[in-house]
């Protein structure tokens, strides 16, 4: 039986965490199967080693720092920021195999970026861009919430979002989204899924009503950009019916918010489910952030609810069962197929590398 971790692309890069969780605290995430551990270096830079001493394997994450160095706390290997063990217990000599994997890091839009594949092939400019984040016009709140699902299931969830009409009535669904259709387009080159819905004179829900003031139907659109494997960017735009952009491209009659997810396979059956609302209306209001993260956070738990039961029916179904498609899946199919693509074209590494 294959590994689990043969079912994710390794050579690509994947949110470990917000830049806020990685500090001087000895932070434990699996990525991709990979257990790693994360911390500051006194001078602010993020670091990621794998989370095993080369020893004993006792959990670097459970150890200590010592100015920029990891101290294993079982039996005192101690690890430079590159994964070289400098110092080991009773003996001068160092052996030359006592190291542990690092891994390519970057800290860009809020988030830490891993790549755990094969380091030299790291290119931090293929990293995808949420600059709404922490951009100056914008206000964020962000969170994440862990799901005992495979991230396949979430990646469908999202780019279909016809389900809020009945997952999320109350929050963010009305009955609009699912009656209207979508276009769907893939650019195969840059390997990114766009999914669009435009909604003239609907109802306003309580998500956008009440963070923006709006009384009465709006125009609504949803325009999701996919980049596999990790990031998803929803760019919703709401404004009274009838207002549209200027011809000069001012859209400054309409409210804007960016809704970031990224998707981390944290093993085949579970993953990490990073979310951001960014806004560029009311930014000074605190009652305005509370309410988007209550409210999101709520509609991400829902998701994750759904999605823990597919995950478990999934699980013990006979094999060889077909599920049916329609036009709402196209998006959800054409990432798959992407994210198939990636997966498939290591494939050759890895067999050489098993030879």
């Amino acid at each position: 039986m294959a590994s689990f971790t043969e079912k994710f692309a390794r050579n690509q890069w994947y949110v470990a965490a917000y830049g806020r969780e990685v500090g001087r605290e000895l932070l434990a995430r699996t990525i991709c199967g990979e257990p790693i551990v994360f911390y500051r270096t006194e001078d602010g830079r993020p670091v990621a080693l794998a989370d095993r001493c080369v020893h004993r394997r006792f959990p670097l994450s459970q150890s200590k720092l010592d100015g920029d160095r990891i101290v294993c706390g079982y039996h005192g290997f101690t690890y430079d920021t590159g994964g070289t063990c400098v110092s080991v217990p009773g003996q001068k000599r160092i052996p030359r195999t006592a190291r542990v994997p690092s891994y390519p890091v970057v800290e860009q839009d809020s988030f830490v970026w891993v790549w755990i594949g094969d380091a030299d092939r790291a290119d931090e400019t293929t990293i995808p861009r949420a600059p709404w984040l922490n951009q100056e016009g914008w206000t964020a709140v962000n969170g994440m919430e862990y799901l005992p699902a495979r991230y396949g299931l979430l990646v469908d969830n999202l780019l279909d979002l016809s389900h809020e009409t009945y997952l999320h009535a109350g929050y963010i669904g009305t009955p609009e989204v699912a009656e209207t259709p979508i276009t769907t387009e893939v650019d195969d080159d840059a390997s990114v899924v766009h999914v669009s819905r435009r909604m003239s004179d609907v109802e306003c829900p309580p998500f956008y009503a009440e963070s923006t003031g709006i009384k009465g139907r709006i125009d609504r659109w949803q325009d999701i950009e996919y980049h596999p494997p990790c990031l998803y960017l929803l760019h919703s735009r709401v404004a009274p019916t009838g207002v549209a952009p200027r011809a000069d491209a001012d859209d400054s009659g309409a409210f804007h918010v960016e809704v970031v997810y990224a998707i981390t396979p944290e093993t085949e059956n579970s993953t990490f489910d990073f979310w951001a609302v960014a806004r560029d209306f009311a930014l000074d209001d605190q009652g305005v952030s509370d309410f988007l993260w209550e409210s999101n956070r709520t509609v991400v738990l829902q998701d994750v609810t759904a999605l823990t039961v597919l995950e478990k029916v999934i699980a013990d179904e006979a094999e060889g069962y077909q599920e049916l498609s329609i036009n709402i899946d196209t998006g959800g199919l054409a990432a798959r197929r992407l994210l198939k693509r990636m997966v498939e074209a290591e494939a050759p590494d890895r067999t050489s590398a098993l030879r």
